[in-house]
């Protein structure tokens, strides 16, 4: 798929189809693609959970998250958490930022890997829900995520059962200034 078609086709999905299972092969392919995104000095601290078992998948929507999320990803096959490390990207050596962002430049390196995370996955034909709206406590709990990491989202993974519309973009001269 070319990557333009990549990025028209990609779309927030709410809903999946049921019983259809992930090799893990694919999840394997669409981490190694996430991992490849750049890092502040190759730092590397995005960490991903992936549920997949039917037994943890049930506690982890149940637990963790909200209703809607619960219903937006019920047939989603896989899960995925994804954490950075803290206090690694933006930080010198002996642990004082580099700049004023600090661990922001972890949430940044990490909003880099999901982003090619999606499009890995829209490129197996498999689509994704990025959901900010989730539990941290009981993710930590569930999915014994330590302390040294802040938990970003959770992902679902699976098949589409709707094909929604591209959502309208603003136009470039609302969000880009040219100097």
């Amino acid at each position: 798929m070319e990557f333009s078609e990549l990025l028209e086709t990609r779309r927030s999905i709410r809903a999946y189809k049921p019983d259809m299972a992930i090799a893990k092969e694919d999840i394997e392919k669409i981490l190694s693609a996430a991992q490849k995104a750049p890092s502040w000095k190759n730092s590397q601290t995005g960490r991903y959970y992936v549920v997949t078992s039917p037994e943890k998948l049930a506690e982890v929507k149940e637990k963790c998250l909200p209703d809607r999320n619960r219903a937006n990803c019920a047939n989603a096959p896989v899960l995925i958490v994804t954490a950075f490390e803290r206090n690694c990207s933006g930080f010198k050596s002996d642990g004082t930022p580099e700049n004023e962002l600090g661990d922001k430049w972890g949430a940044y390196d990490l909003g880099l890997q999901n982003q090619n995370l999606v499009l890995a996955a829209r490129e197996l034909g498999l689509d994704t829900l990025i959901m900010g709206i989730r539990d941290e406590k009981q993710l930590r709990t569930v999915l014994d995520i330590p302390e040294t990491q802040d938990v970003a989202a959770v992902i679902s993974l699976g098949y589409r059962d709707i094909d929604p519309e591209a959502p309208k973009r603003k136009p470039l001269d609302e969000i880009a200034k040219f100097l």
